[in-house]
């Protein structure tokens, strides 16, 4: 799987399409949706136009798409919805298939979907996303196929530590969403001093950071200089002393968690919808 890929999250199926497409055109080999998110298929559109552009084949890329809360369920639920998302990607398989939430009536049941479909080779590579140490053991308890990845909010301010620290142990590869911290870590004072020692913007010192963390990144832009970028971080490295202060600037706060959902909470912001995103009835 590559360590760094395009998110798509909160943007149209036109914006999705066009940011697909820039970043495959400048090097991106992973992109990563959802169901949720509501641009699948402007994703797939990216995808297919991408690819033809770059002169590329479909194995060259690898796409990770969710499995949206209110769909979750058994075999037979989650096998016809995966079908569905599968045909608004265009696609005949996905590399990587991620339960998006862990919603406490049907995870367990759901990831046994999963590992049946990874079976089956529908899936390349089964995983979960936002799930803590409590969910985790339980799940591991339960299930034959360990998770690839861990797929959380990680950033400056919110690393993670004891569930990077467990995902670890178990031989579980965390993966960052929300790694510029929704733009907020780009302001820190410490990251923009490096930004100025390092010669670079503020957001390719965290994203390198988080390389040399050894943390699978997923960011997003819908403009192409921003995604040329983001990429541009393999041509110098950061000293072990400034990788320490970067790791001290860890607050333990997420911008989004559980109790923001009225699956875990009835007072949520969010239900089982994938109206709670932005432009999700955007045509091509």
């Amino acid at each position: 799987m590559p360590r760094l890929g395009l998110g798509v999250w909160k943007t149209n199926n036109r914006d999705s399409r066009d940011s697909v497409i820039a970043a495959i055109k400048h090097g991106y080999r992973a992109i990563d949706t959802a169901r949720q998110y509501g641009n699948e298929r402007g994703t797939g559109a990216g995808i297919r136009e991408g690819l033809q552009q770059a002169g590329l084949k479909r194995d060259d890329l690898f796409v990770t798409t969710k499995l949206y809360n209110g769909e979750q369920g058994d075999y037979d639920k989650v096998s016809k919805v995966l079908d569905n998302q599968l045909s608004d990607l265009g696609l005949d398989y996905v590399d990587l298939y991620l339960i998006h939430w862990p919603v406490d009536a049907t995870y367990i049941e759901s990831y046994h979907a999963l590992e049946r479909l990874y079976k089956e080779g529908k899936v390349r590579a089964i995983g979960v996303s936002n799930f803590d140490n409590d969910r985790m053991s339980k799940l591991l308890e339960e299930s034959e196929v360990i998770p690839a990845i861990n797929q959380m909010e990680f950033n400056p301010s919110q690393q993670e530590k004891d569930i990077l620290t467990f995902d670890e142990s178990h031989g579980i590869q965390l993966e960052a969403w929300s790694p510029l911290g929704g733009g907020k870590s780009l302001s820190n004072p410490v990251i923009n001093e490096l930004a100025k020692k390092y010669g670079r913007s503020a957001a390719q010192i965290i994203l390198r950071w988080e390389w040399q963390r050894d943390i699978i990144t997923v960011v997003k832009s819908t403009h192409e200089k921003r995604i040329v970028e983001n990429s541009d971080i393999f041509d110098f490295k950061i000293s072990d002393e400034d990788i320490q202060r970067i790791n001290e600037l860890d607050e333990n706060s997420r911008g989004l968690w559980y109790d923001d959902f009225k699956w875990h909470n009835p007072n949520g912001q969010y239900g089982n919808s994938i109206d709670q995103w932005d432009d999700t009835n955007e045509q091509l």
